[in-house]
């Protein structure tokens, strides 16, 4: 099991089926568990991008409902500071959003939250690499 003191983040569905992507690496090398579709199981954090996984293309959660569970995540986030949370491009794959729809959603996060390369210039600024911020180099 990795260090307890990190925290894999990664985009899931609200049913929790971690079936695919970086949910499914949640589920086999971080504890998270099927059918916990929010919040914290094992050494993961789960941030519901998805309602059912198989309604196709219509079912990605709107902006607003991802801004309320990125939101509630940086609040949790923020009352474990010894904690590092290791995110990933929630949103931006099986959802299909965009960087620039979802990296603005983590503007404010605490310093114990890393974040994706991609989404440094709408956390950070225009051209901004906070080389001790990052999650992952994508």
């Amino acid at each position: 099991m990795p260090n307890p003191e990190v925290i894999f983040v990664f985009g899931s569905n609200l049913l929790g089926l971690h079936y695919g992507g970086a949910a499914r690496v949640a589920m086999e090398r971080y504890g998270a568990e099927l059918g916990v579709g929010i919040g914290p199981t094992g050494q993961a954090y789960a941030i519901p991008t998805l309602g059912r996984p198989d309604s196709g293309p219509k079912a990605s959660l709107s902006l607003s409902e991802i801004g309320r569970h990125v939101t509630n995540f940086l609040d949790y986030a923020r009352a474990n500071p010894n904690v590092v949370f290791m995110t990933t491009a929630i949103g931006c794959g099986i959802a299909g959003f965009t960087k620039e729809q979802i990296g603005p959603l983590f503007k404010g996060s605490p310093e114990n939250v890393k974040l994706p390369l991609m989404f440094h210039d709408f956390v950070f600024g225009k051209n901004e690499i906070v080389k001790e911020r990052v999650s992952f180099d994508f």
